[in-house]
């Protein structure tokens, strides 16, 4: 959706951080707090959340933009992730942590019609 975000093409590798572009592109941020979110929650959002942690960033796992097989899978992968310091979140409480204050911008007014779709 950001038009000037980086697209990393990776050639089969499951975890996103074992691609050199990818963990490049991750570190070229400077930002040691990063939210994620994968296609499935147990392999795409759990491998690479638990190889955040493991080289030093605070991670935020966006529990509604990941699916899985089954609601225990979901549990189980988030569990794992809570268990290494993963942060799980629902992408209103993301949002709101980000924007922090109603009155901010963005704030009601930009966030309320994101929120309504």
């Amino acid at each position: 959706m950001p038009p000037t975000a980086p697209f990393v093409k990776r050639n089969g590798e499951v975890n996103a951080w074992d691609n050199a572009d990818f963990r490049a592109a991750v570190e070229a941020t400077g930002k040691k707090q990063v939210i994620i979110a994968g296609i499935t929650t147990d392999v795409c959002t759990a491998f690479l959340a638990l190889s955040l942690v493991e080289a030093g960033y605070t991670v935020f796992a966006n529990s509604d933009a990941s699916g899985t097989f089954d609601v225990k899978t979901a549990s189980e992968a988030n569990d794992r992730m809570r268990a290494a310091g993963v942060q799980v979140l629902s992408m209103f409480a993301v949002a709101c942590e980000l924007m922090r204050d109603w009155r901010n911008t963005p704030g009601a007014v930009e966030m309320l019609p994101f929120f309504d779709k």
